[in-house]
């Protein structure tokens, strides 16, 4: 089967032809129709986390995917034979990823169906980012009333992260350039700031003098986080899903500080399922490319500047 892989850590990502998984015991084998690309895809590719995840080699990258449940190995009884179904597909330690013409997935794993009315592109671009977008807001404890700034706005979790904020009755600011401005509003912002048009927090501060409650993360370094920070008011709260956050230093400001990790499960998914279904959680694909194209789309994700999320077409 054609796939995405690296041959090591640090290897520029290649298309390769591997061999096709086989379901085990517990285990679904899903014709994949798209798959999502997210940060971490090339953060895996570049050894980030290598002290934590004992991979195998060739490594097929690509943790988000949609397609057709293909074959299901003994046990399996959630999921049947010719369901549409979307989810997480990346096993490192077996060498498994999304970005290929066929993933494997635990039967009881973060795999559910595809939303109803839902497109597989569509479908494959809301796992990790969506559910790191809700887990993000409750973890912010989000509440009516509440001012908060989003930054990393028009990516694919802070997009969310702005939908969901709104969505509990929070004014949100959202960072965005002009050309994103009328898209962040639509969304649900109640404002937007640009940094490249001059320092953000007086942007900020500007109109919310006496600060802000909290302050929802994507993008900013260690250095940016502390600058943001003085945006808080007392018993602000910043949460960080690039882990730039230090709780401590936090703490001693009379704020609190937390670093996100997230995890996409199949109850996760089944309520992203539901929010899509009833109009609350829109997901904007950027962009679509081939198979074959997902190399120069990571280096573009890479740069930065996301607009929403790439979708690979498999």
């Amino acid at each position: 089967m054609r796939a995405i892989a690296v041959s090591e850590y640090g290897a520029t990502p290649a298309l390769m032809n591997l061999p096709r998984p086989e379901p085990g015991p517990g285990e679904i084998l899903v014709k994949m129709i798209a798959a999502g690309l997210n940060p971490i895809d090339w953060r895996i590719a570049d050894g980030m986390f290598k002290d934590s995840v004992d991979a195998s080699f060739p490594l097929i990258l690509g943790q988000d995917g949609a397609g057709v449940v293909e074959a299901v190995g003994e046990g399996v009884t959630r999921l049947r034979h010719g369901e549409q179904v979307y989810g997480t597909f990346a096993q490192e330690d077996r060498g498994l990823g999304a970005f290929a013409e066929y993933a494997l997935a635990r039967d009881d794993g973060p795999v559910a169906k595809i939303p109803e009315g839902m497109i597989y592109t569509h479908a494959a671009a809301v796992p990790t980012a969506s559910a790191a977008a809700l887990d993000i807001v409750a973890e912010a404890r989000v509440d009516a009333g509440q001012t908060v700034l989003v930054v990393g706005a028009t990516g694919g979790v802070g997009q969310g992260v702005v939908q969901l904020a709104a969505r509990e009755g929070a004014k949100v600011i959202a960072t965005a350039r002009d050309d994103m401005a009328g898209t962040m509003r639509r969304l649900g912002a109640d404002e937007t700031v640009d940094h490249t048009k001059g320092d953000l927090n007086a942007q900020v501060l500007a109109v919310h003098d006496d600060g802000i409650d909290a302050v929802l993360d994507m993008v900013g370094d260690t250095t940016a986080t502390e600058v943001l920070a003085q945006l808080l008011r007392p018993g602000g709260t910043y949460v960080s899903s690039v882990w730039s956050v230090n709780p401590d230093s936090m703490e001693a400001q009379g704020l609190r500080g937390v670093n996100l990790d997230s995890d996409p499960t199949a109850e996760l998914l089944d309520r992203l399922s539901d929010l899509i279904d009833a109009g609350e959680l829109r997901v904007r694909v950027e962009r679509e490319v081939p198979l074959e194209g997902t190399p120069d789309a990571l280096a573009a994700n890479r740069a930065g500047g996301a607009r929403g999320k790439t979708v690979i077409r498999v």
